[in-house]
């Protein structure tokens, strides 16, 4: 809250908002009024490690979206005047560009998008430890496809949601695998970890299909229940309607 003028007391007024000051040197009674300062800092994360390279029917893998989607949300928070900043999370260490709100920072944080490749496995603890350290409020907007080999994604959050405040999660799925589009025989490699999965894709489908909507469900109770405002995104669907969609969901404009 910021202080915006003086206006004189009236009956019913709540008397906590007196300036006792003022009503001693005047003989009169005023209460401060205040406006919200509605801007925000908002951190941008984004999970590069190699599972988002995985390829959905239209060409497009999780990280081409994760990017584009990223950047809409930086532009359109800059269009506010709110301060962006973004942190990619690279098993190796992180890629941190700090909060701005200057005329040069969407520049900068299309740059380290544009620029940034998927590796690896998602970072250890340690790793991530810079990003809980700080204390500062914030909206933390997390883009991954949340494959982790514990809870160390959501770990992490449930973190940030302590030390920054509200988190959105955005979870990337592409369409052939909410779908499971393959058929016959297939060979999967795991991207992080290079194992190799031969199955027959049509005897599989029910089971699969049984498991993932089970996945999905307790994956989006988990993150509901820790506080975090959760949305499943389809790659496969054009980015305007996905952005148009997400923001008529959450009732603002960021």
């Amino acid at each position: 809250m910021e202080f915006s003028q003086y206006r004189p007391y009236q009956p019913g007024d709540d008397l906590r908002r007196l300036d006792w000051r003022l009503a001693a040197r005047s003989d009169r009674y005023y209460l401060r009024e205040s406006e919200v300062d509605t801007s925000l800092t908002v951190h941008l994360l984004l999970d590069a490690s190699a599972s988002m390279n995985h390829r959905d029917n239209n060409g497009f893998t999780k990280l081409d979206y994760a990017r584009l989607l990223l950047a809409a949300l930086a532009y359109l928070a800059t269009q506010q005047g709110d301060a962006v900043g973004l942190t990619i999370l690279h098993p190796t260490g992180l890629q941190h560009l700090p909060p701005r709100a200057d005329t040069r920072q969407l520049s900068r944080l299309y740059h380290a998008l544009e620029t940034t490749e998927a590796a690896g496995r998602f970072p250890a603890v340690e790793t991530l430890a810079p990003l809980t350290a700080r204390r500062q409020r914030a909206l933390t907007v997390c883009v991954s496809d949340l494959y982790e080999d514990g809870s160390e994604i959501n770990s992490l959050l449930t973190r940030l949601r302590a030390t920054s405040g509200e988190v959105l999660l955005l979870h990337l799925m592409a369409q052939n695998e909410l779908q499971f589009s393959y058929q016959g025989a297939v060979t999967f490699k795991d991207l992080e970890t290079g194992q190799m999965l031969q199955i027959d894709a049509d005897q599989q489908r029910p089971a699969y299909q049984r498991q993932l909507e089970q996945w999905l469900q307790d994956t989006a109770q988990t993150a509901r229940r820790r506080g975090f405002d959760y949305h499943l995104l389809d790659t496969s669907q054009p980015l305007d309607g996905t952005m148009r969609e997400f923001l008529r969901r959450r009732s603002l404009t960021i």
